[in-house]
């Protein structure tokens, strides 16, 4: 969970306090997952939402979009749509690669999205739901996204895993670090991770998804679960590998049940019910 690692340094997203915010903007968010290691998460991103996706161009719905590293793609394949982000750094950079690319960017928040009930043929939830720690919170941001997107639509939706900082911590030795194996038990105890002493590599407050919980929230806001899988599987803790960022051994156990805990991340793709 160092600045710089590919498995918690995430996405700018929805309900940031201050500290969290000023946490993002130290962050360099455009290299930080197209250079190294931190390649792996949007290719295989890329990957999963291709498999899904209507033919271009669709209408979609970037919530929580960041800097725009994966509307850019998205756009470049001939969609269109809006970014909406509550770092407002990020939104500017995002307008700033708006050039020539079918993509808005602005301010907005995942509880309350400022678009149109079907508005949408697929919306991405890919940093919004670990800054909700709040169940709640996190079921209005699914139903807001079932809302903007037409019944038949798609939402793609990322979670960082119940076991990322015990993973983490055994791969980089932070486990040996005082005060990191409390934050690690209290992780695997309620999903709640936070970071007392703003430690500047151990990211900052969030919540961590057993797998299996993130299908039943997505169940409980009204979408039905299409499938579920582990983003980067164990490659994503493979520092020494990082030539390999693009081994097709992350896809060959994605949908395992038993090894969903090793990936980083988990990506739920849902349908809105007809």
């Amino acid at each position: 969970m160092r600045v710089g690692s590919p498995l918690l340094q995430r996405r700018g997203g929805e309900g940031l306090t201050g500290g969290d915010l000023a946490y993002y903007r130290l962050l360099g968010e455009t290299d930080r997952i197209t250079t190294g290691p931190g390649r792996l998460e949007p290719t295989r991103t890329q990957e999963i939402l291709r498999r899904h996706l209507p033919r271009p161009p669709a209408n979609l719905l970037d919530i929580g979009g960041g800097t725009g590293a994966h509307a850019a793609w998205l756009a470049a394949d001939g969609n269109r749509g809006e970014l909406l982000d509550v770092v407002p750094e990020h939104v500017a950079a995002a307008r700033l690669a708006e050039d020539g690319l079918a993509v808005t960017a602005r301010l907005g928040d995942a509880r309350e999205l400022p678009v149109a009930d079907d508005a949408f043929d697929a919306a991405l939830l890919l940093g919004p739901l670990y800054h909700l720690t709040e169940r709640e919170d996190r079921l209005t941001a699914l139903r807001e996204a079932r809302r903007a997107v037409r019944p038949g639509g798609l939402a793609f939706v990322a979670a960082i895993n119940r076991f990322a900082s015990l993973f983490d911590g055994l791969a980089q030795g932070f486990l040996l670090e005082p005060g990191f194996r409390e934050i690690v038990e209290t992780d695997l105890r309620t999903g709640w991770h936070h970071n007392p002493g703003n430690h500047p590599s151990w990211f900052t407050t969030a919540y961590f998804h057993h797998p299996d919980e993130l299908r039943a929230e997505c169940h409980d806001a009204g979408l039905d679960v299409v499938e579920l899988v582990g983003v980067e599987g164990m490659a994503g803790r493979l520092y020494p590998l990082t030539e390999r960022w693009d081994d097709p051994a992350a896809r060959a156990i994605e949908s395992e049940p038993s090894l969903l805990g090793l990936s980083p991340h988990p990506l739920l793709t849902a349908r809105v019910p007809a």
